[in-house]
């Protein structure tokens, strides 16, 4: 989702996160856990809020108790307090929020109610009681540009991406440095939408990178307009936030998906242990704990690519880093010395390019 995220995001500068986080003594909940989540999106919009939707449905089995929940809330203060007030006089001691623009009133509302958690997906800000928590997509989109490179016969792959944030830069050239894993000549075409929902936008960047000559489509947006395309299209496509199969199921070859449950129920476990200390600046998660994963390879990809990219997931699993070093940027500038990894923070402010993508003027 991260609709209007990262100006400036700060979980890049780190140490402005921590200004209002007390570490000295953990959170511990006075009652047993309560839980309520507030959906930015309608549950069913087929990406980002369905990808919370589906994982509220999975904490509830794993928890043992229903989760309060409203969809639809808008990234406002003045609509924020008023439902997370209604679920704290419910009783609710923890509190999930999904936006980035609920960041400033979850900080606040925490201060109001510091016997209250609150967790929040893709926020900036962070106290005793609040942690954000966000994914680290550059590793499944990795995966998603290996089995893109895998069903290419022409090597041009296309990508329609919202906007050229941190976060979006990154999903860019983890997908092209998984292309060129499977291909070594392999290029990426990418065409910014300037929207993270606009299907109009979507349809027409989709087709015009079909147009010159890219036979898949990748994706860093909010719809699955970009697989619908492919599939109209007769190409082949990578979806973003859930399993985008269930669009095109002809078309799309691996989706990178959000299983934020597997995030969210030992973290809340934590919460309910007593003495949680989260994170200063915030939660990012990597795919072994539950931050992204990919939905199952498509029968188009071939099986002995099934296997080699099942096997950089594993290498991902254990420990394998997407940006290592040596590593440089497409003007031929060292970002990563040798027996380096790129920081958190120069991940999060990426604003460059690897070999083989090629983005617009």
């Amino acid at each position: 989702m991260l609709r209007k995220l990262l100006t400036g995001i700060v979980f890049s500068a780190g140490a402005a996160l921590a200004s209002n986080v007390a570490l000295a003594d953990g959170f511990t909940l006075k009652d047993k856990p309560k839980i309520a989540m507030l959906d930015f999106g309608p549950k069913n919009d087929g990406g980002w809020g369905q990808s919370f939707d589906e994982a509220r449905q999975k904490m509830e089995a794993a928890l043992g108790q229903k989760i309060m929940f409203v969809e639809s809330i808008p990234e406002d203060a003045s609509a924020i307090d008023p439902v997370v007030e209604r679920f704290i006089s419910r009783g609710a001691n923890i509190i999930i929020g999904t936006a980035f623009g609920y960041s400033d009133a979850f900080k606040a509302l925490a201060a109001k109610h510091p016997d209250v958690a609150f967790l929040n997906g893709s926020g900036t800000t962070n106290a005793s009681n609040l942690e954000s928590f966000y994914g680290r997509t550059y590793e499944s989109q990795y995966l998603c540009g290996m089995a893109a490179a895998s069903v290419s016969k022409t090597g041009k792959l296309g990508f329609v991406a919202a906007n050229p944030f941190g976060v979006v830069n990154w999903t860019i050239n983890a997908y092209e440095l998984g292309a060129r894993k499977i291909n070594p000549n392999a290029t990426l075409t990418v065409v910014y939408t300037g929207a993270w929902n606009d299907p109009v936008k979507e349809r027409a960047a989709a087709m015009a990178l079909i147009d010159h000559g890219a036979d898949v489509i990748g994706q860093h947006v909010d719809t699955p307009t970009p697989q619908v395309v492919a599939q109209e299209r007769g190409v082949y496509g990578t979806g973003h936030h859930r399993d985008l199969s269930e669009f095109a199921p002809k078309a799309t070859v691996c989706s990178s998906v959000w299983v934020w449950d597997k995030f969210l129920v030992p973290e809340i476990k934590k919460i309910e242990a007593g003495n949680w200390k989260p994170s200063p600046y915030g939660a990012f998660i990597e795919m072994k704990d539950g931050g992204t994963d990919i939905s199952p390879l498509g029968a188009a990809v071939p099986e002995d690519k099934k296997k080699l990219i099942l096997a950089e997931r594993d290498a991902i699993l254990h420990g394998k880093q997407i940006y290592a070093g040596p590593l440089s940027d497409r003007d031929g500038k060292l970002r990563v010395p040798a027996g380096q990894v790129l920081s958190d923070a120069d991940l999060w402010k990426m604003d460059w390019f690897v070999t083989g993508v090629i983005t617009q003027k």
